[in-house]
């Protein structure tokens, strides 16, 4: 019967370290989350540009403008890499669809 008992608080001391371990790892693994992908200091839309949407990348930062024109701006400088005119899709398809 000791060797039960013995057994008991062997395993219960286990379980409760194993549970203190594992809360331990998971509040270090979240409070080291990856910082946020941050703008680069300057970027320069053309003249009446307005941005409609942003989206970031290691390398790069493209915008859409209002007028359906993508913008790829270099992440690190902030200098237009490439631009693209988005063709405008009929209204016809867009009812159907």
């Amino acid at each position: 019967m000791r060797l039960v008992k013995r057994l008991v608080v062997v395993l219960t001391s286990v379980m409760i370290l194993g549970v203190i371990v594992i809360i331990g790892l998971l509040v270090t693994q979240i409070a080291r989350s990856p910082a946020p992908f941050g703008l680069p200091d300057h970027v320069s839309l053309p003249e009446g540009a307005r941005a409609q949407a942003v989206t970031l990348s290691r390398d790069w930062v493209l915008v859409v403008t209002e007028d359906q024109i993508v913008l790829v701006f270099d992440r690190r400088s902030g200098t237009l890499v490439h631009q693209l005119d988005l063709p405008e899709a009929p209204d016809d398809d867009i009812a159907t669809n």
